[in-house]
């Protein structure tokens, strides 16, 4: 790591106000990315636009001083590390613009994939490259990686579907090259590669053997190198500039908006997963597959399948298979017109028929089916990466050769892999492409390479290339393979790839060591080491999937970065750096700890389950002293009294002149800390009603109203949840049951957020034997009108086996709104689903209701955790003010007839953020029924 000086550090400062970071936590926590490299940068600096970026390119020609942009992370070559300046372009960098009715989209680097094709969705487009990272990588990756995907092949690649950039380059000079004049503008600001680009497409052009070269190359999805495929491709500068920054990696420009002819969606599909006794039977399968014209043949071999058996979405046939040499290619043919698939899919199954396969085909056109098996192979990696060895680090390879080469290389792979003893390595992939996916697991000691992957990559380069091949198909070059893009490409193509390197970034600051390096063990350095530290930490491979879910995101710290802080403080205890230790320790309690709502939305995207609040929460019983530990298990015992003095006090506090509250409780924080005392605001309600007993006779479920009624008032006009239920069900004549001893009663989630082991067994001691009482032993259901609370009581009665637990949405949804008639709609309803309603499954439920009460119903393009998260909203008001920013912004772009969410301090979350009246969705419903 370089350390950068005062004066340096002023200097960045001057370029980019307020947007230099240089501690420790700060520089770390971003250091680490998917790949298997690891460097400290000097400097994390985050521009707010592309005037920031220019000076700051600028800046760094100056003083000489290198840089390397990253946005999501995700990369798996080392493309996107560095021990200099690393630039964040995924904060700020967020504007997504939808042109033409969606055929073409106009968008920055810093926005996830996944989300453009969100917003393309409603016009029935999507973007063209469609990766397994879609729900973590952002724009920016794709574009300097050339991104390719599953179905998309090399025809609706990012460099075939990509229309124009906005670039800024080294010397500050910003270009739009879909502008109208933009080849003048370039020769004009930048005459001397504007000559250079034209005097490098006739050197191409003109020589036999590099066109050849390049033809077969191309045929191929490739990533290696630069695009040299451009000068035969495009004639004029601003062209061949774009296409080269396509796969370039951050080595020529800065690319400050895309835009993008997207492709269509086909919405009618049917997918498959056919099984064969062995891999050579697979390969062998390909030439008939590929003649029947699927969209996407994905390769698992038997590796892969054992993996994919623990996903929880495999299905009865797949767990139960007994795997030993099997291989299995997952199968999908698209249309947009029903007729024409169900064609498709006849000549398909007649193809089917012919093949070898250990269990009868079956293709499936059901969503739910199909999505399992994509959500299995796209977090395939991962999954793999996840079950490794404690300490070793995975690494994910990534080839592609000739179709008729694919068996005899497979065969080949497995043969490599004996020979240097990896084992358990895995092989999966795009097979309809010839792109072959490897992975290796293998032990870093002190970031240095044992001489078996040092041998293992030479004789693996020396079979790809021997096949025709390509040795990054998708990937990016990276450090990983870039001392071997001259023996790919041959001397010459090597030569025009250094000089248009050259012509674009003469000083050589953009991402050195990046896809061209003449250090002939680049790829051997700077390896990254795993240590040991905790069960949820070691499982971790750093993909980055977590983190467009975070609502801590862009205000502290995300999933992956919390546990690479983790990774990073063992390290340093490792390295006798008990300084830096305890510096990184000392951030980490406000940065990862206190600002993590412990959500749980991470490990619904986490491809290995973890689930990092489980770790938070242990980490705050570990810090809770004695004292505190007693007090909470204390309030758990008498709940009751605890929530009504708490409402009570809300009461007080809202009758006060607001000042005095507001002051008395900021004076509280400053002297016992942020993490222990709420900030009372003026916009809190007043204090709830306490909880009766309501008994009925034969009734047909148990009601369990939350403690939050108790202690929040509910929005202003509205009855709150609990009366809204109760309404409904007379209206619907359905008797529900308020069980005695209700006042006291409590999920526990209070409890086990804070990690406050004594108060959640006092409630796990008391709670379930009254609600199992109450519900006749289970003949009963449980019926809860808070999300997160369903959620709490669903873990607190996990071992009670015979006890329901149903949300009361749900609940509406399928017992109650059968009942009711509907006799006034809004016009529109602006929706804000829970973490808790997204985990446990509840978006149907929400949909149905949301439907029967408004006209339009719309989630809110933004849509995350609103990071209230219990008390953290009033702990940590920053923590919902960062969650719920990209939200806020698009409900108050409009107006909506109603507002509405599931739990009651989202509400108060959702409302502080936007200024509007959010109530629980089944008080909308009872107006609606009345």
């Amino acid at each position: 790591m370089v350390e950068l000086s005062g004066d340096a550090r002023d200097g960045l400062e001057a370029v980019v106000p307020g947007g230099v970071a240089t501690r420790a936590a700060d520089r770390l926590r971003l250091a680490h990315d998917a790949s298997h490299y690891l460097l400290h940068p000097s400097a994390v600096v985050t521009p707010a636009d592309a005037d920031q970026v220019a000076a700051l390119l600028r800046h760094s020609r100056r003083t000489g001083t290198p840089l390397t942009f990253r946005s999501g992370g995700t990369s798996l070559s080392g493309q996107a590390v560095t021990d200099r300046l690393l630039v964040d372009t995924r904060r700020h960098f967020r504007d997504l613009d939808v042109l033409d009715d969606g055929r073409r989209v106009r968008v920055q680097p810093g926005v996830v994939l996944r989300q453009v094709n969100a917003r393309l969705a409603p016009y029935g487009r999507k973007l063209g490259p469609d990766p397994a990272s879609e729900s973590a990588c952002t724009v920016g990756g794709v574009v300097a990686n050339n991104s390719s995907g599953m179905t998309c092949g090399t025809e609706f690649n990012t460099y075939r579907t990509l229309e124009s950039l906005v670039l800024v380059l080294p010397s500050g000079t910003v270009l739009d090259t879909g502008a109208p004049d933009a080849d003048a503008r370039l020769r004009a600001a930048e005459p001397e590669l504007h000559a250079g680009l034209l005097r490098l497409r006739d050197r191409v052009r003109g020589n036999p053997d590099s066109v050849r070269r390049v033809r077969a190359q191309y045929a191929m999805k490739n990533t290696m190198g630069y695009g040299v495929n451009a000068f035969l491709d495009h004639d004029e500068p601003a062209d061949l500039l774009t296409r080269l920054v396509v796969g370039s990696e951050g080595t020529l420009a800065f690319v400050a908006a895309a835009t993008f002819r997207t492709v269509p969606v086909h919405r009618h599909a049917a997918t498959g997963l056919l099984v064969f006794d062995a891999l050579g039977a697979a390969m062998a399968a390909m030439p008939a597959l590929v003649a029947a014209g699927p969209a996407a043949i994905e390769l698992l071999d038997a590796a892969a399948l054992r993996v994919a058996q623990r996903d929880p979405r495999a299905d009865a046939a797949l767990r139960g298979l007994a795997v030993r040499d099997h291989a299995a290619l997952l199968v999908e043919w698209q249309e947009s017109d029903p007729d024409a698939l169900a064609e498709r899919v006849a000549a398909a199954r007649l193809v089917l028929a012919g093949l070898p396969l250990t269990t009868p085909a079956r293709l499936s056109g059901e969503a739910a089916a199909r999505a399992a098996l994509w959500h299995i192979r796209k977090g395939l990696y991962a999954a793999v990466a996840g079950a490794r060895p404690s300490g070793t680090t995975a690494l994910l390879e990534d080839i592609a050769v000739p179709v008729e080469a694919l068996a005899g290389t497979c065969a080949a792979l497995a043969e490599l892999f004996d020979r240097h003893r990896y084992e358990e390595s895995v092989i999966f992939g795009h097979a309809k492409d010839g792109n072959l996916h490897f992975m290796l697991n293998e032990r870093f000691a002190g970031g240095a390479a044992p001489a078996r992957y040092a041998d293992f990559t030479e004789e693996m380069v020396d079979l790809v290339l021997g096949h025709g091949g390509t040795l990054k198909a998708e990937h990016g070059t990276g450090r990983v393979m870039a001392p071997y893009v001259r023996r790919q490409f041959g001397d010459e193509l090597y030569a025009v790839m250094r000089e248009v390197k050259t012509l674009c970034d003469p000083d050589g600051v953009l991402n050195p060591g990046v896809l061209l390096s003449d250090d002939p063990e680049i790829h051997l350095r700077h390896l990254k080491t795993v240590p040991t530290v905790e069960e949820e930490v070691d499982r971790c491979v750093e993909c980055g999937y977590c983190e467009p879910v975070c609502p801590s995101r862009d205000l502290t710290t995300t999933p992956r970065q919390r546990i690479v802080l983790r990774r990073e403080i063992a390290a340093a205890h490792a390295a006798g750096d008990p300084a830096l230790a305890r510096e990184l320790a000392a951030a980490y309690d406000y940065d990862a700890v206190d600002t993590c709502a412990v959500d749980g939305m991470c490990a619904t995207a986490c491809p290995v389950l973890i689930n990092t609040g489980d770790l938070v929460r242990r980490l705050r019983a570990d810090r809770t002293g004695g004292v505190a530990q007693a007090g909470w298990r204390g309030a758990a015992r008498g709940w009751g009294t605890t929530t009504r003095g708490m409402a009570r006090g809300l009461d007080l506090a809202g009758a006060l002149p607001p000042a005095l509250p507001e002051a008395a409780t900021r004076a509280a924080r400053a002297v016992l800390g942020a993490d222990r005392v709420p900030q009372w605001r003026r916009d809190l309600p007043r204090g709830g009603r306490p909880r009766r007993p309501r008994p009925a006779d034969e009734p047909d479920a148990v009601f369990v109203p939350s403690c939050l009624g108790t202690l929040f008032a509910p929005a202003e006009g509205g009855s709150g949840v609990a009366a809204a239920l109760l309404t409904l069900a007379e209206r619907a004549g359905v008797r529900l049951l308020v069980p005695e001893g209700i006042g006291s009663m409590c999920c526990g989630t209070p409890w086990s957020s804070k990690g406050l082991t004594s108060g959640y067994e006092a409630v796990r001691d008391r709670v379930p034997p009254a609600l199992r009482a109450a519900s006749r032993d289970g003949v009963l259901p449980l019926v809860s009108d808070a999300a997160s609370c369903t959620e709490g009581y669903a873990k607190l009665l996990a071992g009670a086996g015979d006890l329901r637990v149903v949300d009361a949405v749900a609940y509406a949804a399928t017992e109650l709104m059968p009942r009711l008639t509907v006799r006034r709609r809004l016009g529109s309803l602006a929706l804000h689903p829970t973490c808790s309603s997204t985990r446990l499954g509840l978006d149907d439920a929400l949909l149905a209701v949301a439907r029967a009460v408004a006209d339009e119903v719309v989630v809110p393009d933004g849509w995350q955790c609103c990071g209230f998260a219990g008390d953290r909203g009033l702990l940590h008001p920053e923590l919902t003010a960062s969650a719920t920013r990209a939200e806020a912004a698009a409900v108050t772009a409009r107006s909506f007839d109603g507002y509405a969410s599931v739990n009651r301090t989202c509400e108060i979350g959702m409302a502080r953020a936007t200024g509007q009246p959010y109530r629980h969705l089944l008080e909308l419903l009872a107006d609606a029924t009345a």
